[in-house]
């Protein structure tokens, strides 16, 4: 099957940025196009990006925090100078305690922090991380299941459009050409004139039809290219080929992606309640440190080392941890009775989809057997009106059922395959099998 969708010839090749924009569109060709180029499938894309760097900051918390600060400072503080001279080397029994006079002093530290223990926290930080990471690739994979059978959606509504454009204008031609044999006989006597206004009236009917049929043409036609995740702009473009797909093998909506999304949001928030949980514990930490001090008004140098452990016990906070631990744990089960929602909803739209799909097949077949009934019909009664055996009003009635019959059948062709691709997407299967390698990188 081959539709050309504008007359125009095709321009040469065109380009966004380094991206080339075929002229000649599959269906497959498209879908493909789409996951790689729609605003929907790169912002999901980003939100894994942004959950590997949630990642990687909470690991970075089980190193070490290593610091180097250096400060110069003037003082006549006798607790400040007192200490500069002891740091710097520079104390004498001369030294009065009181009044130890003006000194300086230029400091450079370098110290070391390690968090040993702090209730699970960190560790529970890290998996509600990967959690979350793994839920932003599943949803990544959900998008661009959506984002493929809107593709195909689209790509088969213009081809029906398209179908419906030729069918109401094949009805516009065959009632001119009735039109112009009423108006013959009319001269010659032997058509009455209500018979030639009906005719007329129908021509002018069978014209507004052609205008909403070609307006739902260009209407669907832009919903492709947004869809395709391109700007603005005149697209001259072909579509080529079908949309045909194989069934699913098996009907299964546990292979939906929205329910990994859902599972790995859970076990989340199971790590948010255990780092919640995490703050009732101590906290303990070991430290080191080093620092050189250097004087120019005592002309002394010193240097010296820290090193040991904290520990810090949080005895009353306004029971703000168990706030947030019964928050968490609400949060918890939130999600798993969104989780049962869910599976209802997808259990539900498998079926909706099978009986679509059921459905589809066979108004198919009805839909043929009314186009070949309708055709015969309306060849047989075009001859008989020629040679005044019937009425304008009979001919008029064959005319509108070929019509509906021949948009009938267009419908249920593009219902036959978008069923198909709705049933895969129920199923939890891509279209087409457009999942790339480094896709699937992105998703594990």
């Amino acid at each position: 099957m081959i539709m050309l969708l504008l007359p125009l010839p095709l321009k040469a090749a065109e380009r966004i940025g380094d991206q080339e924009i075929p002229q000649v569109w599959t269906a497959d060709g498209a879908v493909s196009f789409a996951l790689k180029n729609s605003p929907d499938s790169l912002i999901a894309q980003q939100k894994i990006v942004s959950a590997e760097a949630v990642i990687a900051e909470a690991q970075s918390r089980f190193s070490p925090v290593l610091t180097l600060s250096s400060e110069y400072a003037q003082t006549d503080n006798p607790m400040y100078s007192f200490g500069n001279i002891l740091n710097q080397g520079k104390f004498s029994n001369t030294v009065d305690f009181n009044n130890p006079g003006r000194t300086d002093d230029l400091n450079f530290k370098i110290q070391a922090q390690y968090r040993l223990y702090n209730g699970g926290q960190d560790q529970a930080a890290v998996e509600a991380a990967q959690a979350d990471r793994s839920s932003a690739a599943a949803n990544f994979e959900a998008i661009r299941q959506q984002l493929g059978f809107e593709v195909v959606r689209l790509f088969l509504s213009i081809i029906q459009n398209q179908e419906t454009v030729t069918a109401r204008q094949s009805s516009l031609k065959a009632i001119g050409s009735s039109l112009t044999v009423a108006r013959t006989r009319y001269e010659a006597g032997t058509v009455l004139k209500a018979d030639l206004l009906n005719l007329e009236a129908q021509e002018a009917a069978a014209g507004e039809d052609l205008i909403q049929a070609q307006h739902a043409l260009e209407f669907s036609k832009r919903g492709f290219l947004t869809v395709l995740g391109l700007p603005p702009g005149n697209w001259a473009f072909e579509l080529r080929g079908s949309a045909d797909q194989p069934l699913p093998e098996t009907l299964d909506y546990t292979r939906r992606p929205e329910l990994r999304v859902l599972e790995n949001a859970i076990k989340a928030a199971e790590a948010e309640v255990r780092k919640a949980q995490g703050k009732k514990n101590p906290t303990l930490d070991g430290f080191a440190s080093y620092q050189d001090d250097r004087g120019t008004v005592l002309a002394g140098t010193g240097d010296s080392w820290m090193a040991g452990v904290r520990v810090n016990y949080t005895l009353f906070d306004g029971d703000r941890t168990q706030a947030e631990i019964a928050a968490a744990r609400s949060r918890l089960s939130e999600l798993k009775e969104q989780q049962l929602k869910t599976e209802l909803a997808l259990n539900l739209e498998l079926q909706q989809a099978e009986l679509t799909f059921k459905q589809a097949q066979q108004r198919l077949l009805v839909t043929e057997k009314m186009v070949n009934a309708a055709s015969e019909s309306a060849r047989l009664d075009r001859v008989r009106f020629q040679g005044g055996l019937i009425l304008s009003s009979e001919l008029i009635e064959v005319e509108k059922r070929l019509t509906d019959a021949l948009v009938r059948q267009s419908a249920a062709r593009a219902m036959q395959q978008t069923a198909t691709a709705y049933l895969r997407r129920a199923a939890g299967l891509p279209q087409f099998e457009q999942i790339t390698e480094n896709s699937r990188e992105k998703q594990e």
